[in-house]
């Protein structure tokens, strides 16, 4: 164990002498009051340390003292429901020791020593166990069965021993013929990804009910997501309904750096949100990092690499898992600001010149695998990143950096925010790489058509925007019948297909199949309306037809009524436009 003496104090950055011992990333700690830091470079006995809480009142000549172990993170039951500072410690266990206050240098287990878990064993003595087998399990919450497997660094072997009971995590439920010992928790160092047998093809969609998301810009189970957008677009409101409707078993939010009163929000909105999967509490399958922008920057850092751990090891027990980090520009300030103090060359806007790299090493720990172990299990890791550009500009290098390497970006638009247009997903900006192979998924599952209709509604909106210009040069007049028609056709689209409210009961979700008979109406009337365009029909009457309040209404429709009230819709759109043509005939 490295033992030195502080000999300059910056900000979050200690210089320390002494220091020959150590290794970089290093836990230590930092003089009597044992604040916790990370060894971030070494120069012979010269250690650089990142600490993760408040450095006033520090001076030279205080003691260092390195643990000689990484920054790790404890993995076990109990982390579902918890509430965790970017280090991985319990803040209401905290608050029970120390009040509202966060004290410095103060030590709280990550997960608690003294709470006895019931578990059952899947195997039995005699049975060969490898890395990542399963041995048992514990029912860490009513929804989220807790999977306890064989370490990734075991050597594996036959088990000697192994019984049914009520345990603490620090307690031996399983000893190995070579005498190793299994319990309930594992450690993990935070800034090495869990290792797994092989990675998967990013070919299954995660359906998040959100339309403008599946339909238009899906994401891939196992993918990664950018959600850049200024002050007020719903990037938090977007990630809540991602949290809350994706189609994963396991979600970790992290709120990094973001203000005080919107994680107060989380807080205060999962527990009481009730998951539509389950019937219980959100927070029955979620772990929460809370790390706020009044909180030492340093911890920033390391919140999204406690976050990602946590969500592997879920990956590797076979659970669809949904990451939020909300925001990553706070994270990539926080590096910003260490490089800053550490006098390394700046790179664009004063960030690091490794920003680019830092941010790939955390979204290329997503993916959909087969984790260890023998017997074949799939696991998914979802990255989706909030990015906060000042002033919405995504040109600056957090926004392209992170575009570079995640593969779907959801561009937030603050003017289709202000005019109450939700998810305020800007449909001319925005892409997704994935289109072309989870269009296959959707064609095959779904409707053979899915990848038509959606060229068909992206078209249009793409066209919509091209008239819009002359519209506002020469007003709607100037237009043709054909393009008056294509502009309310894609008005229909916007406000009856991409306009979704989060507050109504049945439209804060569409299933992909009640997707499809949506997107199938809206591009009916429109191709319906110009063949009745074509063959004389009053551009005024197509426009007033009352069918389109039902198409606009469709979306209220309820799961089990899709289908009649489709077929019903279908059949009046059919009969209007008949009459529309009709009337013009006989006049």
């Amino acid at each position: 164990m490295s033992k030195g003496i502080i000999t300059k104090v910056s900000g979050p950055l200690v210089i320390a002498d002494g220091m020959r011992d150590a290794n970089m990333y290093d836990v230590v700690r930092v003089s009597e009051e044992r604040l916790i830091g990370e060894i971030i470079e070494i120069h012979e006995d010269r250690a650089s340390i990142q600490v993760y809480e408040e450095t006033s009142g520090l001076g030279t000549g205080e003691p260092v003292e390195s643990t000689g172990e990484p920054l790790s993170v404890e993995l076990g039951p109990g982390l579902i429901t918890t509430i965790y500072d970017g280090i991985q410690r319990p803040l209401e266990k905290i608050k029970e020791e120390t009040g509202n206050n966060l004290e410095r240098g103060i030590e709280v287990p990550s997960l608690d020593r003294d709470k006895k878990w019931h578990f059952v064993p899947k195997v039995a003595v005699g049975d060969k166990v490898v890395a990542g087998d399963i041995v048992g399990t514990v029912q860490e919450t009513e929804v989220v069965e807790h999977r306890i497997m064989v370490p990734p660094k075991s050597k594996g072997g036959t088990i000697k021993s192994i019984k049914e009971g009520d345990f603490t995590i620090e307690e031996v439920v399983a000893v190995l013929d070579s005498g190793e010992k299994i319990g309930l928790m594992q450690k993990w160092p935070v800034r090495i990804g869990r290792p797994y047998a092989r990675k998967l093809d990013p070919d299954i969609p995660l359906i998040t009910g959100q339309r403008v998301v599946d339909a238009l810009f899906p994401l891939a189970k196992g993918g990664c997501a950018a959600i850049p957008g200024p002050f007020g677009s719903g990037k938090t409101v977007t990630q809540h309904q991602l949290a809350k409707w994706a189609d994963a078993e396991i979600v970790v939010y992290i709120g990094c750096g973001e203000r005080g009163n919107e994680m107060t929000d989380v807080l205060l909105e999962f527990p009481e949100l009730i998951d539509p999967h389950t019937g219980k509490s959100l927070m029955e399958r979620t772990v929460l990092i809370a790390n706020t922008s009044d909180m030492p920057v340093a911890a920033r850092e390391a919140s999204v690499y406690t976050g990602i751990t946590i969500a592997e090891y879920f990956r590797d027990m076979g659970y669809s898992v949904a990451l939020m980090a909300d925001s990553t520009s706070r994270w990539a300030e926080a590096l910003r600001e260490m490089s800053g103090r550490l006098e390394e060359m700046p790179g664009e806007e004063g960030y690091p010149a490794y920003l680019g790299s830092r941010i790939a090493q955390f979204y290329e720990r997503a993916g959909r695998v087969i984790s260890l172990g023998s017997d074949e299990r799939e696991g998914a890791l979802s990255a989706i990143g909030a990015v906060s550009p000042p002033g919405g500009d995504i040109s600056e290098p957090v926004s392209q950096a992170t575009l570079r390497i995640v593969k779907v970006y959801w561009g937030l638009d603050a003017a289709l925010a202000y005019r109450r247009h939700f998810p305020a997903i800007n449909w001319l900006t925005s892409y997704s790489l994935y289109v072309d192979k989870l269009g296959k998924w959707f064609n095959s599952e779904v409707a053979e058509n899915w990848t038509t209709l959606r060229a068909k509604i992206m078209t249009l909106l793409s066209e919509e925007a091209e008239l819009d210009e002359i519209v506002k040069m020469v007003g709607m007049d100037a237009l043709s019948d054909a393009d008056r028609l294509k502009m309310e056709a894609a008005r229909s689209i916007r406000e009856d297909f991409l306009h979704q409210v989060a507050f109504d009961p049945v439209d804060t979700y569409t299933s992909p199949k009640k997707m499809h008979y949506l997107m199938t109406l809206v591009v009916k009337f429109y191709e319906e309306s110009v063949n009745a365009l074509s063959r004389g029909a009053s551009i005024k009457d197509i426009i007033e037809l009352p069918v389109r309040e039902a198409i606009g209404r469709f979306k209220y429709v309820k799961e089990d009524e899709i289908v009649a009230e489709y077929e019903k819709v279908d059949a009046r759109l059919n009969s209007e436009l008949a009459d529309a043509l009709a009337k013009e005939e006989d006049y």
